[in-house]
Order: C-alpha cells, then structure tokens, then sequence
C-alpha cells in the first residue's frame, strides 16, 4: 500500500480506525499487533508441533509412511488456495469476526448467520483439540519421563491414560491460558511471536537430532512405502458417545458404504489418513479475527492468513520428513500404535537426554499452540455478539475497561471447550468437528465472492477494494478453494469419525429450526452506527 509508506504508526492506526468506521465499529479493542504478531498467531494455532505430532501414528496407522511424504505437500497444495482466496476477503473487510462479516457483506445475513455458527463451533471444537491433544502428550510425557506405568490409576480420575484423567489435565492446562488472554493482547502478542520462534527453532534441532545422531536412517524407498496397521473395516463398525459405544448408522444406510470399506482399497485409506495433515491446517482465520487489534489491517491480516500456511508447509514437512526417515524400519506397527508415536521414535532412534528436550520442545509448543486458539475463538464469539447474533450476547460482547479485552467471551467460550471434550470420547472426532466446522465457515465466503465475480453483481473484491489481490488467478483459485471443503467435508463425516457426521447433521437441523422459529425475524446483521455512537464508545474506553 504505497499510500501508507513514510506514515508514522499512529497515523496508519488511524487509518486503520478510520477504515472501521466505515465497516460499522468502534475501536474498542486495543491495536498493538503488528503484521509479524497477526501472522504468528495463525502460524500457532496451525502448530505443526501439535496437529502433525498427536496425529502421526493416527496417519501411519492407514497408510504407512508415504502418508507424511505424499500426504503432507498435497494437502498443504490444496490449503494454500483455502487461505489465498480468505486472504483476498481479509483484505477488503479487515474487521473481528471476519468470516460471519464478509458473508453478510458478499450475500445476506441468512449466509452471515450460518457462516458465524459453523465458525464458532468450529473454534470451540479446535480450542478443545488443540488443548486434549496437549493433555494427552503432557501425560505420556510425563509418565515416559518418570517411567510411570500407563495403567496407574489417580484417585476420582481412573487410568492416567484414561480420558476421565486427560480431561482434568486439560483444564489445568488451560487456566493460564484464559488468565494471560484475559490480561491484555501485548501479552498475549508476545507470547505468539515467542511461539513462532518456538515452533520453527523447535523443528530445526528436533530434525537436526534425528539426522545427527539417531540410529535410523531409512531409504528414500521407505519414504515412499505403505504399510496399514489399520485397515478402514478395522475402525467403521461403532463409535462411541461417552462412554456408550453405538453400531455404525451410515454402514446400514448408505448403499455400498459398507462394501467400500471392506474393498482394502489402498487409496481410500490414504485419503482417510490425510485427517492428519487437514486438521494441522486450522484455526489460520485468527489473523484475520485479530484485524481490529493489528495496524496496517488490510494488508497484514492478509498476509497473516496466507503467510501462516505457507511457512507451517514448509516447517511441517521437515519435522514429518525428520520423524519418517527415524521409524525404526521393522517397527512401523509399533510406532502407528504406540500411544504416543513420536515419542516412541525419539525414544527409540535417540539418547535419553535428546529424546527427552524433543518432548519438552513439542509440549511448550502444543500449550502456545492453545492460548493462541483461545485468543482467537473468543475474538469470534466477541464479535457475532457485538451484533447481538446469539442468546447471551449482552454479557459476552462486554469489553474490559481494564484490559480492553473480550474478558466474557474469553472464559465462557473456554468452559464450552473443555465441556464439548467430555461429550466425545475419541480425539479423532474432536478434530474431525472442528476441521468440518471451520472449513465450512472458511468456503462460504470464498463460494459467495466468486459467485458474485461471475455474476457481476453484489460485492466482490478487486484490486482496488482488496490491496492483497489474486487478480486474475482468483476465480480459478477460488474453484479450488470450496471444491476440496466439499470432498473433506465428507471425507471426515464418515467412519472412523462418524460421529463428527451425525453431529454436523445435528448441529445444521438445529439451526435451521432456530433461523426459522427466531432468528429470521429477530436478526439483522451488522448494524452500521453512526459516527456519534461510534464516537461515545470509543470515549468510553478513551480511544
């Protein structure tokens, strides 16, 4: 944005200001974050020492190693067109909430609400992945470490590799998560830029140990070989809710669905697999919720969104390509069902002392990784209740005078998170709900902008509204973009985590009937103050 160039930061701030006026907002939060602080909290929720790590022998289960060398880069090719095409949108409309705000601006407010829903739930379900996946591996850390047994029970809690007892770790966990988000965004901003430096030194001297001094280098043949501990028939006859295990639906009622899983068709378990690289690739719409805490909005959550994809690809790859070339070569069935694989192969191919910093350095990491989800999940909430889009609004809108931020929604939203852990009893639905959830949220803008575009009506962007621009290549990219949220969507309501479907379908039924019973009527979408009312928040905080 030429424009902008030899401006100090206060007068770029009050561009930024001026800029949200005119979407509809007062400045009640507080703008500190620079384009390096808007990309690092994407980049942390994202996380390749999180999603990548929990779910490595979820992938190596299915399809053997050339799930992490095949795997990885063909989603992440697909991912990269998903955050080009929101970038685009984040560009033009640099506002909290994002996604539920460009619906309503690109379509309606019917496209807005539904688009806000899947959004929330998607960042409750992937705050309350993020944080199990975290419980989890600091349990198996710490048991690995102290060599406790797995069975050991706790008192109230049972197995300490029991669910009863992740959860409780979960909420521990997440206490100085919500204190320190509660406390400010300059802490908070710190914390993700620390986190950056964490995640990408982290990979570095985790794939530096492997390569240097583990015991196992495999062949470029391994690399590319497949191996199913697991085949899809193996996992797709129940699921569990709580603790009630319930026979597959979808076996019986979709024709041939059955036949399909006991085909051993390669192919459809590699694809199955790829939940692990999918889920990795979430929560990169935080650049784009911290907009109006970030200066130079339209141009660094922009590149927030896309940058942070773009980095974790590269990043995520070393650190699965360090990990594979370190399997032990006869023990790939081990590894896939150790309860916790990438310490079974640092353990295995490493002394003590580096095994041990390689689960330190992946433990920080998944608790950076949480905080900067709770940032942003609340940021969401915060905004579809400014526009009073949800029962309760009045009280999760508030802003701290304190802090100046989103203090209710920062704890409410939390509590939901750790209380949607209790209702799966298997993290691989967790994470199938919130990669559905999000991806949903994050394709219907994208489909609304280029269906506008090919229309020539409604808003779209350009280069002229839209400083971080696709130009030319946007609606192709675009294709792409809601394409693959279709073929995943499906792909990951299915079993193994169906009932990640059938609470989709769920949730989806239930908003309808709440849309045409109450909120149809009683939503209006974004209202647009007036300079006055604006002008009286803004005093209120002393803006």
């Amino acid at each position: 944005m030429a424009e902008m160039k030899g401006k100090s930061r206060e007068e770029i701030i009050r561009e930024d200001v001026k800029t949200l006026h005119g979407l509809g907002y007062a400045q009640q939060l507080f703008r500190e974050m620079g384009g390096f602080s808007n990309f690092a909290i994407s980049f942390s929720i994202i996380s390749i020492l999180t999603g990548a790590i929990i779910l490595f022998g979820y992938g190596l289960k299915f399809a053997g190693p050339i799930i992490n060398t095949v795997g990885w880069p063909l989603v992440s090719l697909f991912t990269l067109a998903v955050a080009a095409s929101m970038a685009e949108i984040a560009s033009a409309y640099p506002t909290a909430g994002g996604l539920y705000y460009w619906a309503y601006r690109l379509s309606n407010k019917t496209w807005a609400w539904a688009t806000a829903w899947l959004n929330m739930l998607g960042q409750i379900t992937i705050t309350a992945g993020i944080n199990m996946a975290a419980a989890i591996y600091l349990t198996g850390m710490v048991t690995l470490l102290f060599n406790i047994p797995g069975d050991a029970t706790v008192p109230l809690l049972g197995a300490v590799n029991g669910w009863n007892f992740w959860l409780f770790v979960m909420a521990v966990i997440m206490v100085p998560q919500v204190l320190i988000n509660v406390m400010g965004i300059k802490l908070t901003a710190l914390l993700n830029d620390f986190s950056v430096y964490w995640h990408i030194g982290g990979v570095l001297v985790m794939a530096l140990l492997l390569t240097l001094f583990g015991k196992y280098h495999n062949s470029l043949a391994f690399m590319f070989s497949t191996a199913q501990t697991v085949s899809p028939a193996d996992v797709a006859g129940t699921f569990a809710i709580g603790p009630i295990t319930v026979d597959s639906i979808m076996l019986k009622i979709i024709p041939g669905l059955g036949g399909l899983y006991g085909a051993g068709i390669f192919a459809f378990a590699f694809v199955l697999a790829l939940l692990q690289a999918q889920w990795t690739y979430t929560g990169y719409d935080a650049s784009a919720h911290m907009a109006e805490e970030t200066y130079l909005a339209k141009m660094n959550s922009a590149w927030g969104v896309f940058l942070s994809v773009a980095v974790s690809a590269v990043v995520g790859y070393v650190s699965l390509l360090a990990l594979t070339n370190s399997i032990p070569p006869d023990k790939i069935a081990d590894t896939a069902n150790a309860p916790y694989a990438v310490l079974f192969i640092a353990q295995n191919a490493l002394i003590p002392f580096f095994a041990n910093l390689i689960a330190v350095i992946i433990g920080v990491a998944m608790w950076l990784c949480g905080l900067s989800s709770i940032t942003s999940m609340a940021r969401m909430w915060f905004a579809f209740a400014r526009d009073e889009g949800m029962p309760g609004s009045g009280y999760l809108k508030r802003v701290s005078h304190r802090w100046r931020t989103p203090a209710n929604a920062i704890v409410i939203t939390s509590i939901i998170a750790w209380l949607i852990t209790v209702y799966s009893a298997a993290f691989s639905v967790i994470v199938s709900m919130s990669t559905t959830a999000l991806y949903l949220a994050y394709a219907i803008p994208v489909y609304l902008n280029w269906r506008n575009k090919r229309r020539g009506q409604g808003e779209f962007t350009t280069k002229e509204t839209a400083p971080w621009s696709l130009g030319k290549w946007g609606p192709a990219i675009n294709v792409i973009c809601f394409s693959w949220v279709i073929f995943i969507t499906l792909l990951f309501s299915i079993p193994p985590n169906e009932l990640a479907g059938w609470t989709m379908i769920a949730f989806a039924v239930l908003l309808v009937i709440y849309w045409q019973v109450s909120e149809k009527r009683r939503f209006t979408g974004p209202r647009k103050a007036t300079e006055e009312e604006l002008a009286a928040i803004e005093k209120e905080f002393a803006v």
